[in-house]
């Protein structure tokens, strides 16, 4: 690892300059392109002696002996802490774009993670990443039963996570399928469902065996043993749910930077989001992602991992920016954007982080 290194405000811009001329060309860097492109106010030789310091000291380094500089992990590393602001024009960009697309209460909770994520892709430019809201505290927030025919009925179950699990429930026995008692039938399956939620709302799914049915009237009495077997059978599929599902969204656009030409690089990532989920959530998830490091100049919940720094292997090559969303400082999922170590960072973290305020203010409204 290198030691800490101290820039002049010379050295400061010329890597800045660097940096940014990069991730514009995706070419090596060179000082007369620096001198051309940036108002660095001090001659093509002097910017040559500074690059030459700022890759002796790791910041930059030349594929080619021939070519220009390219910076490093630890150089981006350092633009990133020290030499950017997250940009307030692409997070009033984002947020703008959130509002004005999605709908709160609308829209089931897939729909409104997918579309966060379509839009964070699109705007970015980066693969997206949202995580689904951890299950271990979600509760029921209300129960529909819905006639189907004269022998089935559909049981949907809102979540206080906005999802909604449903399942198809067989009558417990054959119904004529007179008019009358199709309406009547309907009747009792609204009264069963006020019933459910009012007895239900604010509990988890296993706490069905607490329900006591004795309040129930007795002309209902033939439901007990269905219901109580279908949201028991709903609580089993939940919880063997995997908590490690992702929204994602953007593959397209990253594959377009010229870092994922090769087809081995693409095969990796694509492998890391269908097999090896687990590993990827406790990256974005971890629990520093939810404290603030007071060393760090951001000093916001975003955590950038650039190249080396992933611990995945297929990920050394990118770049990853990750933020938490929630409900009342309670940490619900995380929002990420993955793109090639030459990334506008600055515009990157300002994108995730509003995307993360929108969904942690959509979460605090509706649950």
């Amino acid at each position: 690892m290198l030691a800490p290194i101290t820039l002049n405000p010379r050295q400061q811009h010329v890597l800045w300059a660097t940096v940014r001329q990069y991730v514009t060309t995706a070419e090596p860097v060179g000082s007369k392109a620096l001198t051309r492109e940036y108002d660095l106010k001090i001659s093509p030789a002097t910017v040559r002696h500074a690059m030459g310091v700022l890759e002796k000291a790791g910041l930059l380094f030349q594929p080619h002996t021939s070519a220009g500089r390219v910076p490093s992990d630890f150089g981006y590393r350092l633009y990133v802490d020290n030499l950017i602001h997250p940009s307030q024009g692409i997070a009033q960009q984002v947020d703008s774009q959130l509002s004005g697309t999605l709908n709160w209460d609308g829209w089931s909770l897939e729909a409104l993670l997918r579309g966060a994520a379509q839009i964070l892709s699109t705007l970015s430019g980066y693969l997206t990443l949202i995580t689904v809201p951890q299950k271990r505290d979600v509760t029921i927030r209300h129960i529909q039963l819905v006639l189907l025919d004269s022998t089935q009925i559909l049981m949907s179950v809102v979540l206080d996570s906005l999802e909604t699990q449903s399942m198809v429930i067989q009558l417990p026995s054959q119904h004529e399928t007179d008019v009358h008692q199709l309406d009547a039938l309907e009747r009792e399956l609204k009264i069963l469902s006020n019933f459910l939620t009012t007895h239900l709302i604010g509990h988890p799914l296993m706490k069905i065996a607490e329900l006591d049915w004795g309040r129930l009237d007795r002309e209902f009495q033939r439901y007990i043993n269905m219901l109580q077997d279908a949201i028991q059978m709903l609580a089993e599929r939940n919880q063997a749910l995997e908590s490690t599902q992702f929204v994602v969204s953007g593959l397209g656009e990253v594959l377009r930077q010229p870092e994922f030409s090769e087809t081995q690089q693409v095969q990796a990532i694509v492998q890391l989001l269908e097999e090896e989920q687990d590993q990827l959530w406790s990256l974005v998830f971890e629990t520093n992602l939810f404290e603030a490091n007071p060393e760090d100049s951001l000093n916001r919940r975003v955590k950038v991992l650039i190249g080396s720094e992933n611990p995945l292997e297929p990920m050394q090559g990118c770049a990853l920016v990750s933020a938490t969303y929630g409900k009342s400082q309670a940490p619900l999922g995380s929002v990420s954007v993955l793109g090639p170590t030459r990334m506008m960072y600055e515009n990157a973290i300002a994108a995730v982080e509003a995307a993360a305020n929108y969904l942690s203010d959509a979460f605090n409204a509706i649950l």
